[in-house]
C-alpha cells in the first residue's frame, strides 16, 4: 500500500479551491451563490475524532502486543490495513472538499458587510480547519499502522555481501 503524498493533498486542495472559486463568483453573477451548510465543518470535525480515535486505539493495542502484556488484545493485519484505507480515502475527500469551502470562503471575504455573507464564510473557514484535521488524523493513523522498515532494505548491498 502506498504512502499518502502531502503535495498529492495540496494539489487536490488547490485545485478544488481555485475551481471553487471561479465556480462562486460566476453562481453569484448568474443568481444567488449557496449558501455553506452548518453541517459541513461538523461532519468534517467528526470524522476527524472517528479517525484520531481509532489511532489512538490502534497505537495503544499495538505498543501493548509490542510489550507483550498478558491478555494484550492483538491487531488483525487486515483490520489494520482496512483503518489505512479508511484514512486515505478520508483525507483525499477532505482534501478536496476543505479546497471547494476555502475557495468559496476567500470568493466570500469580499462580502464581509453582510451578515449573512459573513455567517457563510466562517462557516467555509471552519471547514477549512477541520478538512485539515481529518488529513492530520489520517497521516497519524497511517503513522500508527505502518510497519517497521526491514534493515535490508535501507542497506540493499548488506545482505548480498554476507
Amino acid at each position: 500500500m502506498k504512502e499518502l503524498r502531502i503535495r498529492v493533498l495540496v494539489g487536490v486542495f488547490l485545485v478544488a479551491g481555485i475551481l471553487s472559486w471561479a465556480g462562486a463568483r460566476l453562481w453569484n453573477s448568474i443568481g444567488s451563490l449557496p449558501s455553506v451548510p452548518l453541517a459541513a465543518p461538523v461532519g468534517l470535525a467528526l470524522i476527524a475524532v472517528i479517525l484520531l480515535a481509532t489511532a489512538l486505539s490502534l497505537r495503544a493495542r499495538l505498543k501493548a502486543q509490542r510489550e507483550r502484556v498478558p491478555g494484550a488484545k492483538g491487531v488483525d493485519p487486515m483490520m489494520a490495513a482496512r483503518a489505512v484505507v479508511l484514512g486515505q480515502a478520508s483525507a483525499l475527500v477532505a482534501a478536496l472538499v476543505a479546497g471547494m469551502y476555502g475557495g468559496t470562503g476567500v470568493f466570500l471575504l469580499e462580502f464581509l458587510d453582510v451578515p449573512p455573507r459573513r455567517d457563510q464564510a466562517a462557516y467555509a473557514g471552519f471547514s477549512v480547519v477541520a478538512g485539515v484535521a481529518v488529513i492530520a488524523a489520517a497521516i497519524f493513523l497511517e503513522r500508527v499502522c505502518k510497519l517497521p522498515e526491514d534493515e535490508d532494505d535501507d542497506h540493499p548491498g548488506t545482505a548480498a555481501a554476507a
